[in-house]
């Protein structure tokens, strides 16, 4: 007997008729079709807290996403999974909307089913008891460790008055209450560094996470070494111009060979751009590392305020970094809505320190590190502990970003940047030649 294998088509969930089912089927549309003036038009459209940058470095990671199932619909709330089509990871995703016409985003969240877990794991159910146990841990959280102790007590006033109100009974979507809290908290502090985490896997009761578990910290190595520590590109322009993209300041004990590698790349160019528009932020000691290549002397960069220690930690240049420096080249640091946290930092420094021209947009306004905080089980508090305080300024970027010496939309940056750079050069060349004949004038 001849079997003939016939192939089979699996098809795509149907996405419900309702607002929720609208907006996501429009956001995969716009970001499956890897075309950035869809995906403004979406950003326009529907408002929220995406921004184009943000979505089209994302669509680039993952190349797009298959829906896989949906798990929950309400007309204002859709949970559902998709595949990204460049790997095999699949993601349990929550879209909440606004009531309007368009619905407008409130929240969109995606993330990464661990091995091992079920799906429907991934969408915890919550009562009355789970919702009072979060706010009371988040409270005391806040009161401990928060850097601003008046900041704290205010929030802790607008979550027992909304608990009082019954603005939570409702709330059963574990996602969506934490979301729900850093709204609330975040309305009172305006600190977008400050948030409540809902995890789907237990959270081990032994520590908080300043230090990760083993298991971990090699998930994050694995990730990081996969994603090249978020260094995008190095790039030796026309007219000797140097370019540097990685949108984030991974750890140096991981990604310190990788920023040495690139830097050491650019070691002989004559200005260097760095782009920063979709830079997240991250460890203080790698923006350390990448900024002493632009020194050639000792230089103090920023200070950390610890408000429960009542300590301040100084950061510096650091002593030795291999290769050649760029100190005296021209440097070009390129920022947009999204620069956030570290990269706020980097950007202040040199801004400060006149070491750079900083083209694009003003930046996000992040300038307090967190420290997490187990509540119980499955939920945790990001909680603001310290904040900078650059030792020029003696202030910060928190709440108002960094402006930028030339203001420009982030998608013209480059241009304008590499325009600059040039003329530099040119500057710099034309008055080189005439000191050199001088000279010999002179002889």
């Amino acid at each position: 007997m001849l079997f003939v294998a016939v192939p089979v088509w699996s098809q795509s969930p149907a996405i419900p008729d309702t607002p929720a089912g609208h907006v996501l089927q429009a956001w995969l549309d716009a970001f499956n079709s890897g075309d950035q003036a869809r995906m403004q038009a979406f950003v326009t459209k529907y408002k929220g807290p995406l921004t184009v940058e943000g979505q089209m470095g994302f669509r680039e990671q993952t190349g797009g996403f298959d829906l896989v199932a949906v798990d929950k619909s309400e007309p204002q709330v859709i949970a559902f999974r998709v595949k990204e089509k460049a790997g095999s990871t699949i993601a349990a995703g929550t879209l909440d909307v606004k009531s309007g016409d368009p619905a407008e985003i409130a929240h969109l969240n995606l993330r990464v089913i661990p091995p091992g877990m079920k799906a429907e794991d991934m969408h915890l159910q919550i009562d009355s008891a789970t919702r009072s146990r979060v706010i009371d841990g988040a409270v005391a959280s806040l009161e401990e460790f928060y850097v601003y102790p008046e900041t704290a007590k205010k929030m802790e006033d607008a979550l027992r008055a909304h608990q009082k109100k019954g603005d939570y009974d409702k709330v059963t979507d574990a996602d969506a209450f934490a979301m729900m809290l850093t709204d609330n908290l975040q309305d009172v502090s305006h600190d977008k560094h400050l948030r409540v985490n809902f995890s789907p896997a237990v959270l081990p009761k032994d520590r908080d996470d300043s230090k990760p578990s083993p298991e971990d910290e090699a998930r994050m190595r694995t990730q990081m070494e996969r994603n090249n520590c978020g260094f995008e590109k190095v790039e030796r322009l026309p007219a000797n111009i140097g370019y540097l993209k990685f949108n984030g300041f991974a750890p140096p004990d991981i990604c310190g060979p990788t920023a040495t590698a690139a830097m050491n790349f650019l070691a002989n160019v004559d200005a260097l751009i760095v782009d920063l528009r979709m830079n997240g932020g991250g460890d203080p000691a790698m923006v350390a590392l990448i900024s002493t290549y632009l020194f050639d002397e000792p230089t103090h960069l920023n200070d950390l305020y610890d408000r429960k220690e009542n300590t301040t930690s100084q950061y510096w240049t650091l002593p030795y970094v291999p290769g050649k420096r760029l100190a005296g080249k021209p440097v070009y640091v390129l920022t947009s809505k999204r620069t956030f946290s570290g990269a706020e930092e980097f950007t202040y420094n040199l801004k400060n320190l006149k070491r750079a021209t900083i083209i694009g947009e003003t930046t996000g306004g992040g300038a307090h590190p967190v420290s997490g905080h187990r509540i119980d089980d499955h939920f945790m508090i990001g909680v603001p502990f310290a904040r900078a305080v650059n030792p020029i300024s003696k202030t910060n970027w928190e709440g108002t970003g960094v402006e930028p010496d030339v203001k420009v939309p982030a998608d013209q940056a480059l241009e304008t940047a590499k325009k600059m750079a040039a003329d530099q050069i040119r500057a710099n060349e034309k008055k080189e030649a005439e000191s050199k004949k001088s000279v010999a004038q002179k002889n």
